[in-house]
């Protein structure tokens, strides 16, 4: 059983962990470990397939991992690769299943209604969502950070009480959220996932 990571090491940046990984550090491989298994695990239930198939697809994917961490190009698009890993060996397992419908869209930073851009993420898998935005997050501006993680609070709060939070004028709130929003969806982590394609996994 994978031991649980340590705060410190579970809020670090998948690029950080991975790089300590690759360097033989077993808590950073359990702190990938730790963060992206529910990612692996959803994908393996939307192709429906039986606890034990579903767990095979899963050991599968850590050992490819394993035996291609010094390879990934793009730490930070470990998210997607995993991704991609996964669905390869779920249709290797089901050729004939197909993934399950997605869950209805979910309120998050990638689908804030925007008029100046559409939603990113709307094609993601909500665990995919989850997995990338917390990764993308860590790594904004930390008045990026209080901005967004203000306006997906849910139900919904008013510009007035946004601005008296973060003492800033309600005129500049949908400015900072459009350049906020471009960070976000410029980081490596949302947009491997976004473009992320089986084929791609080995490369």
């Amino acid at each position: 059983m994978t031991a649980k990571a340590g705060p410190i090491l579970g809020h670090m940046p998948v690029t950080d962990l991975v790089m300590r990984a690759r360097d033989g550090d077993q808590q950073a491989w359990d702190a990938i470990v730790e963060r992206y298994a529910p990612l692996v695990w959803s994908i393996c239930r939307r192709y429906r397939l039986s606890g034990t198939d579903a767990g095979t697809a899963g050991q599968a994917v850590w050992l490819h991992l394993a035996d291609q961490l010094d390879t990934i190009r793009d730490p930070a698009a470990l998210p997607g690769w995993l991704a991609a890993t996964t669905r390869r060996e779920c249709g290797r397992l089901a050729p004939t299943a197909q993934p399950a419908q997605p869950p209805a869209p979910v309120r998050d930073a990638v689908t804030i209604p925007d008029e100046q851009a559409t939603a990113a993420g709307a094609e993601l898998l909500a665990a995919e969502r989850h997995a990338a935005l917390r990764e993308a997050l860590t790594q904004l501006p930390p008045p990026c950070q209080h901005l967004i993680a203000l306006l997906i609070e849910d139900p919904p709060l008013p510009y007035s009480q946004i601005s008296a939070r973060l003492g800033i004028p309600i005129g500049s709130i949908g400015p900072s959220r459009r350049r906020c929003l471009d960070k976000l969806r410029r980081h490596p982590a949302i947009a491997a996932l976004i473009n992320a394609e089986p084929a791609s996994a080995d490369k």
